[in-house]
């Protein structure tokens, strides 16, 4: 095994899977921004890994992919909230946040295709769209999972997916609930990698997305 790759939308369980993983001893990235957090981490969720599986397939060949599930009834008004709180920020000519996330969420929920960013149907939509197109590029391999953190054997499913001995039932941490966009910042842990790691190439990202925007 390679590298992991958490590929769950936000709002999906993203922090929960990362925090519970630090404690198994993996070193790990909640978004990573530079080649070098992708060097450091063992295991990348959220932003670009949701929007950039494919790339990073090739990229980091022999490694596991984890998709999150969630009931749309309950990601829809948490993803409305998200969106909400960061629509102006992803702007890709005058938000602030860092480039790798603008384009990331710009590119999975089609921000500039709607007025109505935070529109149910168009979620929905967005949603669907992510899922069947990750199931349809792992269909026949086996180095993909599905779970839902709300289920009680999910951890267990994870662990034994990642080779991982399971002792006890394990359950995975809640964070991130309500209103809450910060837990993985709030939370302190020497395994965790920051997402702009600074190495060789200094910050720089990865080479395939000028190739990308030109095919």
């Amino acid at each position: 095994m390679n590298k992991v790759f958490i590929i769950g939308l936000p709002r999906t369980g993203t922090t929960s899977i990362s925090v519970a993983m630090l404690d198994y001893g993996f070193k790990v990235a909640h978004t990573a921004y530079t080649q070098q957090a992708f060097q450091l981490a063992d295991i990348v969720s959220d932003a670009p890994c949701f929007c950039d599986y494919r790339e990073l397939d090739k990229l980091f060949p022999n490694s596991k992919f984890v998709y999150l599930e969630r009931e749309l009834s309950l990601w829809l008004p948490s993803m409305q909230m998200l969106i909400n709180k960061m629509k102006a920020q992803l702007d890709p000519n005058t938000g602030t946040f860092h480039p790798v996330l603008k384009r990331s969420f710009n590119l999975t929920f089609e921000l500039d295709k709607t007025d109505i960013p935070d529109a149910p149907a168009h979620l929905e939509k967005c949603y669907l769209n992510h899922r069947q197109q990750v199931l349809s590029y792992f269909d026949g391999r086996d180095d993909l999972i599905r779970i839902n953190i709300r289920d009680e054997q999910s951890l267990t499913k994870l662990l034994t997916f990642l080779g991982l001995e399971v002792k006890g039932s394990p359950r995975f941490p809640h964070l991130n609930i309500g209103k809450n966009v910060a837990s993985w910042d709030e939370y302190k842990h020497p395994n965790k990698v920051s997402a702009n790691s600074s190495g060789p190439l200094r910050r720089k990202f990865f080479d395939y997305i000028g190739k990308r925007a030109t095919t």
